[in-house]
């Protein structure tokens, strides 16, 4: 199945007292998606942003919120998320959230659902909640801090992940997150990989549209 490929910036790599700007930056470069961190400093040792960072982007940004919740509870917040104007909201296996109540929350909160797993839990464990989703979210880094390096383990979860896709005739979308760049997406894309989440390589690039680019049209 032919799958659009779209790039996510991550705004947790931008400069958030210029956030404004960065956001006109990232539309006027083409950028697909504005890719939003949530971390709540319990799930992943670390703390972002929440709901009111979230509403006043949606005043500025005219793109895709594409919204990572790196929570313990995601389905109590899920609804408020969508309300502040979150396109998609993915949320990670390994919280504390029943699976099919929070996908079903998100979706009736009107925004798409993506579910997430982290660089240690099986693919596998996610297959039956595949056709109620999305998106899958690979993480490609321990999520919880930007500019990691790509780990070379989990092209294989990719892999795995758009076979199954494939072999129930889903066009369900997979995302990957942490250590992209030009040379790792060609290697995410090669096996299955769709929607790209770049931080740190995006936001120093001296063309920002070119670096969009160059992910865009990665190739095996």
């Amino acid at each position: 199945m032919d799958m659009k490929n779209y790039v996510s910036a991550s705004v947790l790599s931008a400069d958030m007292l210029n956030l404004g700007e960065e956001i006109a930056k990232m539309e006027k470069s083409g950028i697909d998606m504005l890719h939003f961190d949530v971390m709540d400093g319990v799930f992943v040792p670390n703390i972002t942003y929440g709901l009111p960072v979230l509403e006043q982007v949606r005043k500025a940004a005219d793109i895709i919120l594409d919204v990572h919740l790196m929570i313990t509870d995601p389905i109590r917040y899920v609804r408020r998320f969508a309300q502040c104007g979150a396109d998609i909201i993915s949320f990670h296996a390994e919280s504390q959230s029943n699976i099919t109540d929070t996908v079903r929350e998100i979706k009736s909160a009107g925004a798409k659902a993506a579910l997430a797993v982290k660089p240690a839990t099986p693919i596998e464990s996610i297959y039956e909640y595949l056709p109620c989703l999305d998106m899958v979210l690979v993480m490609t880094v321990e999520p919880g801090f930007g500019g990691q390096g790509f780990i070379p383990d989990t092209v294989e979860k990719i892999k795995k992940a758009r076979a199954e896709i494939n072999r129930l005739g889903l066009d369900t979308d997979i995302q990957v997150d942490g250590g992209i760049n030009d040379e790792t997406a060609k290697i995410a894309k090669s096996v299955g990989a769709n929607v790209l989440v770049s931080g740190s390589w995006l936001f120093k690039a001296d063309d920002m549209r070119e670096a969009a680019e160059k992910l865009r049209k990665a190739e095996e």
